[in-house]
């Protein structure tokens, strides 16, 4: 099981100090995720520092660009990380994209399978000097001249992974993408019953197999040194889930668990603005569920044994920052 870091973005003078440390740790890739910074120009600055890692975005925001655009980006970072450029990318929501981005929101899943082969068309023209003929419902990309053409960089295209919750857009994700980005608001029940099944169902749909994608889970640790460290970490937790549990693209998971009233309760309250409230909702079995809370020198075990053959590579969501002596066994423990 590999380990991965995910930063939310920040300066990005400090970004070679980040890369750095994350390799020092023993990390096998670094993402950034698209929050209040862009996550491309970040990923230049760790693409020239890196040496064996991984770079990605996880996630960049597809519906806010143009495929040809982020074509451009993605073909230059992958020859500048000597082929070791991950594409993560995700639709965000419906609010996100018309009142933030400005931009049209229709039809997600079926935009986001055009989306990716829209980039594979655009890459297979470079790399080939062949025309440049896509032609979708909602992308068409058909002028490709010499000028304009970046040509062959010898790394071949950048993997692409797709975020997905629901099983429409994790469908697409085995039908056209090389791993799945998996929501950070999930559960081994829900990865088992649903969104497995339908990641393979759309490999095999194109012939395909589930080994053939990489499976990326955000894992959400509860632990502590000691019980006053576990519990200011486990109120953080609790406000977070209440968080996404309110937000209703996330109710499937908990109707998977029978939790749907859960989320009725959550969505109202966040409706009235009573985000101090929320934490409180999220009791110890939902938490339990959602987290994984243990000892600091057990969490790497207890990932294995709850995620182990369920998912190829882990990221961890946690407050806690884990001292050298756990660290060590963490990462041992992950890779088995």
């Amino acid at each position: 099981m590999k380990l991965d870091a995910v930063t939310y973005g920040g300066p990005l003078a400090a970004t070679p100090g980040e890369l750095r440390a994350a390799e020092v740790r023993g990390y096998d890739a670094w993402f950034v995720s698209e929050v209040a910074h862009d996550p491309f120009l970040a990923c230049a600055l760790a693409a020239e520092h890196r040496t064996a890692i991984q770079v990605g975005t996880g996630i960049a925001v597809a519906l806010a660009r143009s495929p040809m655009q982020v074509a451009y980006q993605a073909h230059d970072l992958q020859a500048l990380a000597q082929g070791a450029f991950v594409l993560g990318l995700g639709s965000q929501i419906r609010a996100h994209i018309e009142k933030r981005f400005s931009m049209p929101w229709r039809a997600p899943a079926a935009r986001m399978r055009e989306y990716v082969q829209a980039l594979h068309a655009i890459w297979e023209a470079w790399e080939t000097g062949e025309r440049l003929r896509f032609e979708g419902d909602h992308y068409r990309h058909t002028l490709m001249t010499p000028f304009f053409t970046p040509g062959s960089h010898g790394f071949g295209r950048p993997a692409v992974w797709l975020a997905a919750v629901g099983p429409l857009m994790t469908k697409v994700t085995g039908e056209v993408a090389d791993g799945l980005l998996c929501h950070v608001f999930t559960t081994d029940r829900y990865l088992r019953e649903t969104t497995l099944p339908a990641l393979t169902a759309g490999a095999e749909a194109v012939g395909r197999g589930r080994e053939d994608l990489e499976v990326s889970l955000p894992v959400t640790v509860v632990t502590g040194r000691d019980e006053a460290e576990r519990d200011a970490v486990a109120l953080g937790v609790r406000g977070q889930l209440a968080f996404y549990g309110s937000t209703p693209a996330y109710r499937g998971v908990l109707d998977a668990h029978g939790w749907g009233d859960l989320h009725e309760e959550l969505h109202a309250a966040s409706l009235r603005g009573e985000w101090d409230r929320m934490p409180a909702l999220i009791d110890d079995e939902v938490l339990a569920t959602f987290a994984v809370v243990t000892e600091p020198d057990r969490v790497g075990a207890d990932i294995r044994a709850r995620f182990g053959g369920l998912v190829d590579r882990i990221s961890l969501a946690t407050a806690y920052t884990f001292p050298e002596e756990t660290w060590g066994r963490l990462v041992e423990d992950l890779r088995g």
